[in-house]
């Protein structure tokens, strides 16, 4: 068990029993901490009390009243940032760098440092007094608003801020850490950076609260919103260059009881679109979804959660049928992928510009396929409808659990059953789970809880192995790197859609496609992604939110 402070300066020999009992008092009395109460009542030394909470906390000690300080190692640090922070770097040990702060609640500047140079920070305890006047000797009276001056400056004077700098560090290490968000949100006593990588949010950073503000101040600036509207949840969006890589930053700011949130929505217009086997479309699957696409007309939909790649995978299809003699065209909110022959048309609300205008001008353009980025409303749904049953080849997303839930999902937006029998050729519902790490997976041999949980006989399957996540330096400990498709297959055929126009219920219909094989079911395809080694059985129950029974 750790001792206390007091138990540990008796120990010492520092204090005697009869003085810790009189610097208790005195903390009862002045509301101080025990050491500084000690040295308040001159009963131990400021030096000697930090080399015993440098011991207590597990931290170097270093005496900053001995020899001088390398002005190769204070130049890592700006001045205004050693006084804002209340630190002093004094050491540099090959890629590491070493600063002295006066309080162990300091040690989460280390993220932050880390994050502004690029390097290890580790932090080593000196002397209040001593760390004082070490600043005022090598740094002067530097202003300690200097940060936020920065941020009301120009910004192509404050290129060199630190608060800039430590904006731009979070998008370089996003990029590299291939997140798809980066959250930041403030949580009383600290910072908190998080990144979404392959669908699942890691901590990264802990920073000082009182960074918080000109952070939040300083992504505001760059995606053109209300500084002083600290009340209001804002959008904004944000254009970066990163390596260049030309980055599209949606931002998203909501305020909290701690103070406004932020996430941080990254896409690389620079990268290239994925096709349909890369999303992870079995050959059977494939096959299936191809023949779907290349249908003369009807509505085809794509459902799932936010975040299980829909678009991804339109853009996929769209792909596939972009052809000089067919027309194309594409309402999206926004425009995440612009793509070479389509036309592609950006909803704007603020003009009027909605998914069901911009559809209805569309029919005027004489289009063979049609993308909707998302059926909201009843408007929508409607020209979608009618555009299907008009000879055209419509696709869209709906947020639904399943596949057949699109069926009363549309029929609850107000669209008459029979139409929706009439209009609809099929329905994808998808999921996204993390592929394993190629380097560091293993062989094991599964339980029979997890062959029943996929669907299969351990019968048929004698001594099949599975495989599932180690860790390594390749995948950053996570042993999962990149994301494939579960893909769950709905086809209508003619009883599914007199079942339909007769208004049977949603389980019927459901199990009325189960047993004519016109619905695939999601676990499916999540058992052939485990047969073949690219996922585990763990990211299938987290995806679908299913135990083995």
């Amino acid at each position: 068990m750790t001792r206390s402070l007091g138990e540990m300066l008796t120990a010492a020999g520092l204090v005697s029993e009869v003085e810790l009992r009189e610097g208790l008092a005195h903390q009862r009395n002045r509301g101080v901490g025990i050491g500084e109460a000690l040295v308040q009542l001159g009963h131990v030394d400021e030096k000697a009390l930090t080399r015993v909470v440098a011991k207590q906390q597990g931290m170097a000690f270093v005496d900053l009243s001995k020899g001088r300080i390398p002005d190769s190692v204070l130049e890592r640090v700006p001045a205004e940032v050693a006084i804002e922070q209340g630190l002093v770097p004094v050491k540099q040990t090959g890629d590491r760098l070493i600063v002295a702060i006066d309080d162990p609640l300091k040690r989460i500047v280390a993220d932050q440092l880390s994050f502004l140079f690029g390097c290890d920070v580790t932090c080593a305890l000196a002397a209040p007094g001593a760390l004082k006047e070490t600043l005022r000797k090598y740094y002067g009276d530097v202003a300690k608003d200097t940060i936020a001056a920065s941020m009301q400056a120009d910004e192509q004077d404050v290129s060199d801020a630190p608060i800039v700098r430590l904006v731009t560090r979070l998008f370089q290490d996003a990029l590299k850490a291939r997140a798809s968000d980066i959250h930041v949100e403030p949580m009383g006593g600290h910072l908190r950076i998080r990144y979404r990588v392959d669908g699942v949010l890691r901590t990264v950073a802990e920073h000082p609260p009182h960074l918080s503000a000109p952070l939040v101040s300083r992504i505001k600036v760059m995606g053109r919103m209300d500084i002083a509207e600290k009340r209001k949840p804002q959008d904004g969006r944000i254009g970066v260059q990163l390596g260049g890589r030309d980055i599209d930053v949606r931002a998203s700011i909501l305020p909290s009881n701690n103070g406004e949130s932020i996430v941080l929505r990254l896409l690389d217009r620079s990268a290239n679109l994925l096709s349909l086997r890369e999303l992870g479309f079995e050959d059977d699957d494939y096959s299936w979804f191809k023949q779907m696409i290349r249908r003369p007309h009807g509505i085809i939909l794509v459902t799932g959660p936010t975040g299980s790649g829909k678009t991804t995978t339109l853009y996929g299809a769209l792909s596939e049928l972009n052809r000089p003699d067919v027309k194309i065209l594409t309402a999206e909110d926004p425009v995440e992928y612009h793509i070479s022959g389509i036309n592609q048309v950006q909803v704007n609300t603020q003009v009027g510009l909605s998914f069901s205008r911009i559809l209805k001008a569309m029919l005027r353009s004489a289009p063979n396929i049609i993308l909707v980025g998302e059926i909201r409303d009843f408007e929508t749904a409607e020209v979608a409808i009618q555009s299907a049953l008009t000879g055209h080849l419509v696709f869209s997303t709906l947020h639904t659990n399943d596949a057949t839930s699109a069926i009363t999902r549309l029929v609850d937006m107000g669209i008459p059953p029979f139409l929706v029998s009439s209009a609809l050729q099929g329905v994808v519902a998808q999921r996204l789970v993390r592929a394993l790490c190629a380097k560091c997976c293993e062989e094991y041999t599964p339980g029979e809880d997890e062959f029943r949980f996929l669907g299969l006989d351990p019968s048929t399957l004698p001594g099949k192995s599975f495989r599932r996540a180690q860790g390594c330096r390749a995948c950053a400990g996570e042993g999962y790197h990149g994301r494939l498709g579960l893909f769950e297959l709905f086809e209508l055929d003619s009883d599914l859609r007199d079942s339909i126009f007769r208004g049977d219920s949603l389980e019927d219909i459901r199990n009325n496609a189960l047993a004519t094989g016109r619905l695939q079911p999601l676990h499916v395809s999540g058992a052939l992604k485990v047969l073949a080694g690219k996922t585990t059985v763990q990211e299938i129950m987290r995806v679908t939110r299913m135990a083995p029974k």
